[in-house]
């Protein structure tokens, strides 16, 4: 493990406060934050996340990020840690370093400019993905100023547990996200995550305010957040926040402490498909439990079918210059 000078820290109280997540971790010399990766050392804040536990390529669709820039290949990276502690998190290997015992530090330095040649040659884009982004926001920063020369840009897939202050500096490097937005019952949400939902929809807000493209998922767990009147909540925040928001359904797997449970049902993810559309929003994916159909993007006026995509591909895309082919209709997105 490496550490290096992280940002987004201050003195206060005698102490150096991180200011990168809302627990605002207010730590002693040596003293490591609930994130595992941040810790203080002498005046200053360093991180263990200018590294990458994988380095391979897939597709911007698998992020998901279906609304931008469709079809373009991604390199993507995950530097170990979460804010979160998920408990049925399908990576926790890799996020839970620092969190639980049992996860080992398994990553390698990044270089930046090695990272970004790579993309280059492919025009793709780099992407952070399957641990908590933000934590690499020192990452962030390096791929993104070295990769704007070559075009290259840098998309997260984040829990959006992120500070105002943490909003403003990712607003300035990161390109696209797809946030997590998993209830906005605080109960629940405390329960799932050991975090409150708030910061959450606030931090996705402010993405959008300052210019990035967001899309938002939401894993329909059962028992806590399946139902249409457990789901109605996010839908209806989401559509009083933009209509043309891409809301992605995600069907939740049996996986490390809730193992044993039973995956998201066909008809669950259907009902919130409904439930999405009965409050507004317009553009709504499940990934595969329904088939292409769930995949595919409609235009907001004739409702055409104007981008079908494949399991983690596009398939076709028949948008002119961001607009329906049909009827001239604008599709939300980054095209």
């Amino acid at each position: 493990m490496r550490w290096t000078p992280a940002v987004l820290h201050r003195p206060h109280d005698g102490r150096v406060q991180c200011v990168l997540c809302p627990f605002r971790c207010s730590l002693k010399d040596g003293e490591t934050g609930r994130c595992g990766v941040r810790r203080r050392t002498g005046d200053r804040l360093e991180t263990a996340t200018f590294a990458s536990s994988v380095r391979h390529w897939d597709t911007v669709e698998r992020k998901p990020l279906y609304h931008f820039r469709p079809g373009t290949p991604c390199l993507t990276l995950a530097a170990p840690g979460c804010t979160f502690a998920c408990d049925y998190c399908i990576n926790h290997r890799m996020s839970q370093y620092g969190r639980e015992d049992s996860v080992p530090w398994d990553a390698e330095p990044v270089d930046p400019a090695e990272v970004v040649a790579e993309a280059a040659a492919r025009a793709g884009c780099v992407a952070i993905s399957y641990t908590e982004p933000s934590l690499a926001l020192e990452l962030t920063v390096a791929l993104a100023e070295s990769g704007a020369p070559h075009g290259v840009d840098v998309v997260w897939k984040s829990n959006g547990f992120l500070t105002p202050e943490a909003v403003a500096l990712a607003a300035r490097h990161v390109v696209a996200v797809n946030v997590d937005l998993k209830t906005l019952d605080e109960r629940d949400h405390r329960e799932l995550t050991g975090a409150r939902p708030g910061p959450v929809l606030e931090a996705l807000t402010g993405l959008r305010e300052q210019g990035v493209w967001v899309e938002v998922s939401t894993p329909l767990i059962p028992g806590i957040a399946a139902s249409p009147e457990q789901l109605r909540p996010v839908a209806r925040a989401l559509a009083a926040l933009d209509p043309g928001i891409p809301w992605h359904l995600v069907r939740a797997t049996p996986a490390h402490h809730r193992t044993g449970h039973a995956p998201t049902s066909v008809a669950a993810l259907e009902a919130g498909v409904r439930t999405a559309r009965e409050e507004g929003l317009r553009h709504v994916y499940v990934e595969r439990a329904l088939g292409a159909e769930g995949r595919a993007t409609a235009c907001p006026g004739c409702r055409s079918t104007v981008v079908e995509r494949d399991i983690w591909a596009l398939g076709t895309n028949t948008l002119a210059s961001g607009r329906c082919p049909h009827c001239g209709t604008p599709v939300e997105g980054r095209w």
